[in-house]
């Protein structure tokens, strides 16, 4: 009988003390395959979990949340395409890598594991020197994505990444989730209809750019069926595979930030400086939010000081609420 199992090591004596063990998920149905590779990884220094099934994978995938995913292509039943199709299709694991394990080195068969979602492979027989290395690389470049991620939601930004041939949303901030919720009554797995074809107009037009942020910042305001209000998607960042990031602001936030600009004369950066003194962040968080140095944030803010005639942080937040009432996110 087919059994699926956990395995787990602890830190080697030379690891860092206060540095957590990369978690490795290997999927093969070939108990010999799994032996070598658990322990070449254990040797290694990572906590691995094995399984030897489609199904048992999705639920160890889903439960454990390793750091990177060994993936089988071929393998009775479901198959490794299909699991890393509904890894893919789930939120909470679709940003784990997957490097396929295959011995088909067919141009179709390489096309299909990019197409399901695979972020590299390797040929077997596997070969340990170059499994860990890629491994390495994958995880240390979804964790600094995580750290990303989680630095969005900390500091209150609705943001997503779209992928474009399918609309799938790859991964959100908890606000982008719950704007996507309350305004479209959606399940958070793919954008809305309207802003999937307003993307794909706006990368045809910017083929050819050079990967980074989006010339002029496109953005499309859309009207939300289930909320009656209206919502606005920037166009940030092209991560070069067919993902896009895009950012979500509700239009009474842009509308704040207009009345702002031309109540004052503000710049549009210093709008955004003010808005956000407005509701209550710090110089170093504005300088998060806008992708700016404190020192940068205070430059503006001192501008915006001026400008307003007044000389503390309090009293441009009076003004700025007085002429932007400014409603709370998520109500």
């Amino acid at each position: 009988m087919r059994t699926t199992h956990a395995m787990a090591m602890t830190t080697p004596m030379n690891a860092p003390a206060d540095r957590r063990a990369d978690v490795v998920l290997i999927v093969d149905d070939v108990p010999d395959n799994l032996a070598v590779l658990h322990d070449t990884l254990d040797e290694s220094g990572y906590t691995v979990l094995v399984a030897t099934d489609g199904p048992s994978a999705l639920e160890r995938a889903l439960r454990a949340q390793p750091d990177v995913i060994l993936l089988d292509a071929m393998m009775p039943g479901m198959d490794g395409f299909e699991v890393a199709r509904r890894l893919k299709a789930e939120a909470r694991t679709a940003a784990i890598p997957i490097i396929f394990m295959t011995g088909l080195t067919e141009t179709e068969h390489v096309v299909a594991a990019f197409a399901a979602g695979g972020t590299d492979y390797v040929t077997k027989p596997i070969r340990a020197r170059e499994v860990i290395a890629r491994i390495t690389a994958h995880s240390l470049a979804a964790r600094e994505q995580q750290q990303a991620r989680n630095a969005l939601d900390a500091f209150g930004h609705a943001t997503l990444m779209v992928r474009m041939h399918d609309g799938r949303i790859v991964w959100q901030t908890a606000l982008a989730r719950q704007l996507l919720e309350q305004h479209f009554a959606s399940d958070g797995r793919r954008a809305p209809v309207a802003v999937l074809a307003w993307l794909q107009r706006e990368t045809a037009r910017l083929v050819g750019l050079e990967e980074g942020p989006v010339p002029g910042s496109p953005s499309l305001v859309v009207d939300a069926a289930a909320s009656g209000r209206r919502l606005r998607f920037t166009l940030h960042e092209a991560s070069g595979d067919g993902q896009w990031l895009l950012v979500l602001r509700e239009a009474d936030d842009a509308a704040a930030l207009e009345a702002l600009s031309l109540a004052f004369g503000l710049t549009p950066r210093e709008a955004e400086v003010l808005y956000w003194v407005a509701r209550g962040k710090t110089n170093r968080d504005i300088g998060d939010i806008l992708g700016s140095s404190p020192a940068t944030v205070k430059k503006h803010l001192e501008h915006v000081y001026e400008k307003l005639g007044v000389e503390t942080r309090t009293a441009a937040a009076s003004l700025a609420l007085a002429r932007a009432p400014m409603r709370p996110h998520g109500t």
